[in-house]
């Protein structure tokens, strides 16, 4: 997962695959204010199957498979992030944590400028006062995954 701010730090282009088919989804964190929305939002952007069971585990189960669609790269853009699930901490760490773990199920590549980038790659855009506690709080998912 990556983190940028508006007007600083990493430039987007720099995220995306220098070649391949690239499948780019853009969500804005203000149109996720509850569960119902995030698996409304991200069923209609990533095409979610008709089987999808508009609950976390099968939001985790289609995020790390997106079979569906012929993509070589998924990209993920959630503008605003830090507005997801701003009034439910529990179904925030939920959504954080699957986008954590599907990330982590994709494999990764090299880049000849040395940057390493996956196959599924999330970038959460937020103001940058909010930039600091996204990145406190992914620290803490890789921190689980390592003890």
């Amino acid at each position: 997962m990556h983190i940028i701010t508006k007007g600083g730090g990493l430039d987007l282009d720099e995220l995306l695959p220098a070649s391949g088919d690239v499948h780019v989804a853009r969500l804005n964190g203000h149109d996720m204010p509850d569960e119902e929305s995030v698996f409304l939002k991200f069923w209609e952007t990533l095409k979610f199957p008709e089987y999808f069971g508009w609950n976390w585990h099968a939001f985790y189960d289609c995020l790390r498979d997106l079979q569906w669609l012929s993509s070589d790269y998924h990209v993920l853009i959630i503008e605003s992030a830090e507005c997801v699930l701003s009034e439910d901490d529990v179904a925030r760490e939920e959504f954080f944590g699957s986008l954590w773990r599907a990330g982590q199920r994709w494999s990764y590549t090299k880049r000849s400028e040395g940057l390493t980038l996956s196959k599924f790659s999330v970038v959460l855009s937020c103001g940058e006062e909010a930039a600091a506690g996204l990145a406190s709080r992914l620290a803490e998912f890789q921190d689980q995954r390592h003890a």
